[in-house]
């Protein structure tokens, strides 16, 4: 037996007993979200309670009445108590594997919308802080940079037809033993992954493997779990030339090559357990589209080029079309999520030209509109996944969208504004800043979005 043949061998069995192992720690995960604490203390409670009431009815059956009030507040409305992620009989706490599976085949989507909810308050406030956490890039670091409300920290998503666990980093890194992450996309993919690393932080401090030049691309591991997390820098997803500073200041349109995928994450595809993909704004800058290493036409390009206006639009659909056909025909093995593009919170203005974001509280669903460009991006994601989810479950490929237009936008509070950068009106007061409403403060409102993947991954079938 040569060196190959045993090196698969022993990844054989790590991946048999990486499942074994993933499979308790969810069982354990229901079970605990699911369960009563300290159930037979209760039980003997209300025991108590019941004999003596009945005592107190044999010898004084004229107080009944009054005894029932008494009794009544604690006998609990079932109405109250949300329906939960999984039942698990307390009862029969050994139930036989096969019953076990044929609960896990029932996904959290038939039980649960995680993407339909409010932001109630949460007085516990986040679980990690910019002194904590190092990880958190300047630009997100808003209580660093001098924010003065801390009131955005304290909120919490709540699904309304199901409780959603906060995230237990803990659990979640005894379920990711040996397991890798990649997050692919733009600057909200590098926002999402300090977010993960930070809340994770609290448990194990990662060590950084590797960066790109720029530190856009980069990968961390967590040694006592031997879990690789890593975020790829690919704003488009298909291959592109792009002409910018740091600063994003463009010397020229980007062309992009809408035939041919990116393959800085396409080569590394396979190789990961989870993928969540992603992309969207970068579509609306001034970009020339090519076919074949053909010129098909631009987008808001220079007048001077005389080629064909053919809108971002028609770029996005196509780039989409594209990723989504090569993940559900990929026949990977792992778990694949689509999130959809973020909306942004600029008011009275853009980024460039003015606009803010000065609001201090969450908003109800319907006080902040969708702007028209975030309705058009969303709907070609809509509709491009919900085409790529029929054939990849046709392949036995898993693809999960995380929609979380709703969550978002009813958060113009969480974004860094003018704190994008240290201190920004320490030498003046009235300081014209640019402001950055489209990015999250860490800690802000996108750590909720790390509390619904968990449960997602948790209740995978």
């Amino acid at each position: 037996m040569d060196l190959t043949t045993v090196a698969k061998e022993r990844e054989r069995g790590s991946r048999g007993a990486d499942k074994l192992r993933d499979k308790k720690m969810k069982l354990k995960w229901r079970a605990s979200s699911c369960l009563p604490k300290n159930s037979s203390l209760v039980l003997k409670l209300a025991a108590v309670f019941l004999l003596l009431g009945f005592g107190f009815r044999i010898l004084f059956r004229s107080y009944t009445d009054s005894l029932d009030r008494i009794e009544a507040p604690l006998m609990i409305d079932r109405r109250d108590i949300p329906e939960p992620a999984m039942t698990v009989d307390a009862a029969h706490p050994a139930e036989e594997e096969s019953s076990l599976q044929s609960q896990d085949q029932v996904t959290v989507e038939e039980k649960c919308d995680l993407f339909t909810g409010d932001w109630i308050p949460n007085p516990s406030g986040p679980i990690y802080t910019n002194e904590s956490c190092p990880l958190i890039e300047s630009p997100q670091n808003c209580m660093k940079n001098g924010r003065p409300d801390t009131g955005y920290l304290y909120w919490r998503w709540n699904p309304r037809s199901c409780e959603l666990p906060p995230f237990d980093a803990g659990r979640f890194l005894e379920l990711m033993r040996n397991k890798t992450w990649a997050l692919i996309g733009d600057s909200i993919s590098r926002n999402h992954v300090q977010s993960v690393l930070c809340m994770l932080s609290t448990v194990e401090k990662p060590i950084e493997m590797y960066h790109d030049e720029e530190y856009k691309s980069r990968r961390w591991h967590f040694p006592s779990y031997n879990l690789t997390i890593s975020v790829v820098w690919s704003p488009f997803l298909v291959k592109a030339a792009i002409f910018e500073d740091m600063n994003g200041v463009s010397t020229s349109e980007v062309k992009l090559y809408l035939d041919e995928l990116d393959s800085k994450w396409t080569n590394m595809y396979q190789n990961i357990d989870y993928v969540i993909i992603s992309t969207g704004k970068w579509f609306l800058k001034s970009s020339i589209y090519y076919e074949n290493d053909t010129i098909l036409g631009c987008h808001n390009c220079d007048q001077s080029r005389n080629l064909t206006e053919l809108r971002f639009d028609f770029a996005y659909e196509k780039t989409l079309h594209k990723v989504m056909d090569f993940i559900s025909n990929s026949n990977h093995k792992g778990s694949i999520f689509f999130r959809t593009s973020t909306p942004d919170h600029f008011e009275n203005g853009e980024w460039h030209n003015g606009g803010t974001c000065p609001r201090k509280a969450p908003v109800k669903e319907g006080e902040f509109e969708l702007k028209p460009v975030n309705r058009v991006l969303l709907e070609i994601e809509l509709r491009e996944f919900e085409k790529a989810r029929k054939q990849a479950e046709r392949n036995g490929v898993k693809l999960r969208l995380l929609d979380f237009t709703n969550l978002s936008l009813s958060r113009p509070d969480g974004h860094p504004g003018p704190y994008r950068k240290f201190q920004p009106f320490a030498r003046d007061v009235n300081a014209t800043v640019q402001k950055d409403c489209l990015h999250w403060c860490l800690p802000g409102p996108i750590d909720a979005w790390n509390d619904v993947i968990m449960e997602m991954v948790v209740n995978a079938d």
